[in-house]
């Protein structure tokens, strides 16, 4: 088990990736905020789906969802259409400008970590990748847990 002063400089570099996060999101075009390129990656990962499976996804609430799925169905970058199963419900899909932006976006973000990692060695870059994904497991399901951890919390007092 890693020593308590080193969970907290990880805390402390965890902290600081959104520094990184922002600076990644610098390169999305105009009108292709962080939240809308999320949305079109999600429906590109896991196929055509309901608002509910989305907002799901994305851990956050159905109205911020609809939100972020109005922006993109402007866009034309998604179409939604009645559900054959449940008529009262709609089906998101990615149309083709759609995938064109996500493959715009996917060379962008690309270009760029290669532009700020030109230093890093392909085995450095492949032992980052690796840990980051060791992380990600290590934490599981987040939203599962958030969920979990709001249903089984006590009030205080």
């Amino acid at each position: 088990m890693a020593a308590q002063s080193q969970y907290e400089e990880l805390a402390r570099q965890l902290s600081a990736i959104g520094a990184v996060k922002r600076e990644m999101g610098r390169i999305l075009p105009q009108d292709c905020p962080p939240a809308s390129a999320g949305v079109l990656t999600l429906l590109d990962r896991h196929g055509e789906m309901r608002m509910s499976q989305l907002a799901e996804l994305l851990a956050i609430d159905m109205s911020v969802t609809s939100r972020h799925v109005a922006h993109v169905a402007e866009r034309g970058w998604i179409e939604r259409k009645p559900d054959p199963a449940d008529k009262r419900s709609r089906l998101l899909r990615l149309t083709p400008s759609g995938t064109e932006l996500l493959a715009e976006l996917s060379a962008r973000y690309t270009e760029t970590l290669a532009r700020y990692l030109d230093d890093w060695t392909d085995t450095d870059v492949g032992h980052l990748i690796e840990l980051l994904a060791r992380l990600r497991t290590s934490f599981g399901d987040c939203r599962t847990r958030a969920h979990h951890d709001s249903l089984t919390r006590t009030p205080a007092g």
